[in-house]
């Protein structure tokens, strides 16, 4: 889970609210709102393999703050807390920040329309895969089930000492830091600066990236890899990528076939709606 540069400027300016840019032309055609989402619709029905990437931006609207950016988590909390070597020499000061930001504070947050409109995409069979960088399960909680978690995930706990896992009850994080039954320390089951992404994790995103034909971007800057490689897996691959985004990412104009510059919220309702019959 390491940041990436924000590599060269976009030269062209982000939409004005209410419009959708196709970024591979350059100015590109610009679309009303309803037609947009009239061809987001379409191909999303017409798919044969459809899958969804999501990063944080999906969930702000839950009331989770990205980690990065103004107002984000980095700006409030020292994030060497989070790098591996850290939480491993000093867990009785990492544990107490890990529980009010990841436990405290992201377990009164609840799925929203986007979360709820792509677990029911899961369940009548039209999305086959979810690939999310969010640790804060709140797909998991919105009942989709085919998700990927690439960084993992805040619900569970790892013993560093016998590999156990377990769900992060209460009663474990009483006491900080907590401790397995065979003393081993425990961690949040994701992955911490420093650590390696989980190899299942890894292989999944790649296969779908490989069988997708229409993939969904939503509420990600592209600015952490190798997470970020996940989209362009899928274009290199043939796949059409629709962007939902309210600002510009790294995406855009490198990847995206249609830009939705919209919350995730508000896109995916307009969606299920347009595909009402």
């Amino acid at each position: 889970m390491l940041p990436c540069g924000t590599g060269a400027p976009l030269l062209t300016p982000p939409p004005l609210p209410g419009t959708m840019v196709h970024p591979m032309n350059d100015p590109g055609p610009v679309f009303h709102a309803p037609e947009a989402i009239h061809k987001a619709a379409t191909l999303i029905r017409r798919a044969s393999y459809l899958t969804a990437f999501t990063g944080a931006g999906i969930s702000v609207e839950s009331g989770i703050p990205p980690f990065r950016g103004e107002g984000g988590l980095w700006s409030r909390y020292d994030p060497r807390l989070l790098e591996l070597d850290s939480f491993l020499a000093h867990p009785e000061k990492a544990w107490p920040v890990l529980k009010e930001i990841f436990y405290d504070h992201f377990g009164q947050a609840r799925p929203n329309r986007a979360h709820q409109v792509l677990a029911a995409w899961e369940q009548r069979g039209l999305l086959k895969t979810l690939v999310t960088q969010n640790i804060d399960a709140l797909h998991h909680a919105a009942g989709s089930r085919s998700v990927v978690e690439f960084h993992g995930n805040s619900r569970q706990l790892v013993c560093l000492g016998c590999g156990a896992r377990v769900e992060a009850r209460r009663d474990l994080l009483a006491e900080l830091p907590p401790r397995c039954a065979c003393g081993g320390l425990y961690k949040p089951d994701f992955v911490f600066f420093g650590e390696g992404i989980p190899a299942e994790a890894h292989r999944r995103s790649r296969e779908a990236a490989a069988r997708t034909d229409v993939m969904l971007v939503v509420g990600s800057t592209g600015e952490v890899y190798p997470a970020a490689l996940v989209p362009r897996w899928a274009s290199e691959a043939g796949a059409t990528i629709i962007e939902i985004n309210p600002g510009i990412s790294e995406f855009t104009a490198a990847v995206s076939d249609l830009y939705l510059p919209l919350k995730a919220a508000e896109a995916f309702g307009l969606i299920e709606e347009e595909m009402r019959p």
